[in-house]
């Protein structure tokens, strides 16, 4: 089964790029998860590291797995790439997000305002002016980590709501449902809390022949 970016399982899977969350080491092991979501956004510019995605379906059944690489910089600019199943790849320039799939060839863009509801990625990479786009909730403790929720405030987006899950050293783990009835269980391995990056990784061109869709 292949994503399709025509649904909102797609716009999921963009996401979440920045994500990535590098988050804040050290800290404290009792701060709630508005805690630990609010040192985030206040002391992290930038993040690398790698991700692991599964797809369940309203039975429970887990009808995709997936894994790659993330990296964003604040405010606005991520690279989501796929390695497996499929190559794909999200790019947020700041202004606009770029969606290519390698295999059918095909680009897709949006302004990053009509992405922001659509893809996570958005809510991590943005700034704060961008957080009023959610509510945002405390969720408490469960499986050893502490949870918020984010609902979008404009329900045309590609998610219904969305919960972060953060440790002692940062974010973890992002839980993600759609309309319909699917969840999105994304892991992150190997983190890197403010790491130079070059800003050649937040440009996309789409490639010679390519079929362009949006902007």
């Amino acid at each position: 089964m292949r994503f399709d970016f025509n649904r909102s399982v797609r716009s999921i899977a963009v996401a979440l790029l920045s994500i990535a969350a590098a988050l804040f080491q050290g800290s404290p092991v009792q701060a709630t998860g508005m805690e630990r979501f609010s040192q985030f956004i206040n002391s992290t510019q930038s993040a690398r590291g790698e991700f692991e995605q599964k797809i369940v379906d309203k039975r429970g059944k887990v009808t995709q797995e997936s894994r790659g690489s993330l990296a964003f910089s604040r405010p606005g600019k991520f690279r989501w790439t796929y390695v497996k199943p499929y190559a794909q790849l999200i790019v947020g320039d700041g202004s606009k997000v770029w969606i290519y799939d390698q295999d059918l060839n095909q680009v897709t863009i949006k302004r990053m305002g009509q992405a922001l509801t659509s893809t996570p990625a958005a809510l991590l990479a943005g700034n704060n002016d961008a957080m009023r786009a959610f509510k945002i909730a405390e969720q408490g403790e469960k499986d050893g980590l502490q949870w918020v929720e984010a609902v979008p405030r404009e329900k045309e987006g590609g998610f219904e709501r969305v919960r972060m899950g953060f440790g002692a050293d940062g974010i973890e783990a992002m839980e993600l449902f759609d309309s319909f009835g699917q969840h999105t269980l994304l892991r992150f391995i190997a983190l890197a809390r403010n790491p130079k990056l070059d800003a050649s990784l937040f440009r996309f061109t789409p490639p010679k022949g390519a079929d362009v869709i949006g902007e």
